[in-house]
């Protein structure tokens, strides 16, 4: 199942790729944008004001495509981002990880109205642990995530709202998610396991979805990112999945800049209480 996934991916953006390439390029608009996050601390033995020694290190790479000719448009986005930090005693820790596909077709019905349908993939690199601190007092390690552990596969059909260029409305009244749990015995270490049935790998959902979307330049140099993700399964609406990401990128030079991530997230098959991250860097930065 995973390598299927992972191939049927690959083969889509090498046609997206190809199709690009091969068509009248003035339909299309391509972006591309890769950087490197680096932050280090270091203390000598005797600095009297205390300090830990760590070094903090983050790769991200973001490419778009999208086509539009007369009332035809799709779109396509994806993300990849990993980041890991090393404190003095503690060892490398993950600060970010995170695979995102999507793409979307829309067709224009009225000046603001269109009707789409979107193919959306979010998992993620890397194991994620719990640290917990056993008899002797040191952490140990606990596995509660992974590659397609989970992975969530959501295909969408709907209306969308889109009165201006920096900001859409979604509303998927047809909305199928697959969640993908590979590993079999996370259920040992994550009870809830992210909602699949244990001995499963596999969790078909059909739900209403509404998402809304803000991409804009609030000042010179400073773009604002905002996106909510609604996700209401019709056999439990009392149930629903929410989910909130800002990014805020300033812009120093040509090659420098500085970003603020964040994200908060309330999925009762995950956790009862609301989970949130929060990312703060300088880094390099390539566009093309």
């Amino acid at each position: 199942m995973t390598k299927v996934i992972l191939l049927s991916f690959a083969s889509f953006w090498l046609c997206l790729i190809t199709a690009s390439a091969q068509s009248d390029t003035t339909y299309w608009t391509k972006s591309f944008q890769a950087g490197l996050n680096i932050n280090q601390a270091s203390f000598s033995d005797n600095w009297k004001a205390g300090g830990v020694n760590s070094l903090a290190v983050g790769l991200f790479a973001k490419g778009k495509a999208s086509f539009l000719k007369g009332k035809t448009s799709w779109d396509n986005e994806m993300l990849l981002e990993y980041g890991m930090l090393r404190t003095k005693g503690t060892g490398f820790r993950k600060t970010a990880d995170r695979i995102l596909f999507d793409s979307k077709y829309g067709y224009k019905l009225s000046k603001n109205l269109n009707f789409y349908a979107s193919l959306n993939f979010l998992s993620q690199f890397d194991n994620g642990f719990r640290y917990l601190k056993n008899s002797a007092n040191l952490d140990s390690a606990v596995v509660i995530s992974g590659l397609f552990a989970p992975a969530f596969l959501t295909q969408s059909i709907g209306f969308e709202y889109k009165p201006v260029p920096y900001f859409f409305a979604r509303l998927g009244i047809g909305t199928l998610r697959q969640t993908i749990v590979s590993d079999k015995e996370l259920y040992l270490t994550e009870p809830k396991n992210y909602g699949v049935e244990q001995g499963k790998t596999i969790r078909n959902e059909m739900a209403c979805q509404l998402f809304i979307g803000f991409d804009k330049n609030v000042a010179k140099n400073i773009n604002l990112k905002a996106s909510y993700l609604l996700f209401a399964n019709y056999e439990d609406l009392a149930a629903m999945d929410n989910r909130l990401d800002v990014v805020v990128a300033a812009k120093v030079n040509k090659y420098i800049n500085t970003t603020l991530t964040a994200a908060m997230l309330y999925d009762q098959d995950q956790d009862f209480k609301v989970q949130y991250s929060q990312v703060l860097a300088l880094g390099i930065l390539v566009s093309l």
